[in-house]
């Protein structure tokens, strides 16, 4: 059953935080930058439209293979006073996530109902592999769900960037099915946008009616249009989300730099 959480009827406000990589150690870095005191950074500076917002959207890997860091991200998150809608990615630990945020105002499985708006939340892992994979079950219940409630728009997130981002390397490890996903949304014309992380880098594409939106990290980027595997000295972004009743969707990339201190 959804989830229904009072919200305006236009425009719905999202904050959207991916690829957070916390360790245990709040020191712990990611490609030489400290992903705590960066997660914290962004969350600084997001802090205008994390009060406006309705909810925030953690679009996966909000740990590094470490079951204590989602210690650090509940810690992080949970007094900011909004739900809260999270996701797995391929560093996720998907028991240690669930136990950790168990509760309020942590939302794992969707769908969730806010205002006009549908959301829902995908699991896109594979065990043991960095690409991402729909199951026959998450894509039947992804079209379940988006069958249920026809009159609601609809923005679906997961962790995998399931169009080519245009980095050879990066697009081996995308959403192996990524025909069988737009199938089903090709049958539900409410979907209006994706959203995903895994990318680390900013992407903004169109398919057939629906905005497909890919969001840098809260920590290190990789290089866009690279051959091979490669890291770019871009700084921490958040997304920024407004979903209006038309089935409209406003968004832009917020960057924040980093003091040349809190690189390792």
């Amino acid at each position: 059953m959804a989830k229904s959480i009072s919200a305006p009827k236009t425009p719905l406000r999202l904050v959207q935080l991916t690829d957070s990589h916390l360790f245990a150690d709040a020191g712990g870095a990611l490609r030489g930058v400290p992903t705590l005191p960066a997660l914290r950074t962004v969350l600084a500076a997001a802090a205008q439209d994390i009060a406006r917002c309705d909810a925030i959207l953690a679009t996966g890997d909000l740990a590094q293979d470490d079951p204590d860091g989602y210690t650090h991200f509940r810690e992080a998150l949970a007094p900011l006073g909004k739900p809260v809608l999270c996701i797995p990615g391929n560093h996720d630990l998907p028991q240690p996530m669930r136990t950790a945020l168990a509760q309020p105002p942590f939302e794992l499985d969707g769908p969730v109902d806010l205002g006009a708006w549908r959301i829902l939340l995908l699991d896109s892992t594979i065990p043991g592999q960095t690409g991402g994979r729909l199951g026959a079950a998450q894509l039947a219940r992804l079209d379940r769900q988006l069958a249920d409630a026809p009159e609601r728009t609809a923005l679906i997130a997961l962790h995998h960037h399931p169009l080519p981002v245009g980095s050879r390397w990066l697009d081996a490890l995308g959403l192996v099915n990524a025909a069988e996903f737009f199938a089903v949304l090709d049958r539900h014309p409410q979907v209006r946008a994706v959203v995903h992380g895994h990318a680390h880098q900013q992407h903004d594409a169109q398919r057939r009616g629906v905005r497909i939106l890919g969001t840098p990290s809260t920590c290190a980027q990789f290089l866009p249009d690279s051959d091979g595997f490669a890291m770019d000295d871009r700084p921490p972004a958040w997304r920024r989300l407004a979903l209006h009743g038309d089935g409209g969707v406003e968004s832009s990339v917020e960057w924040v730099e980093l003091p040349s201190s809190a690189r390792h």
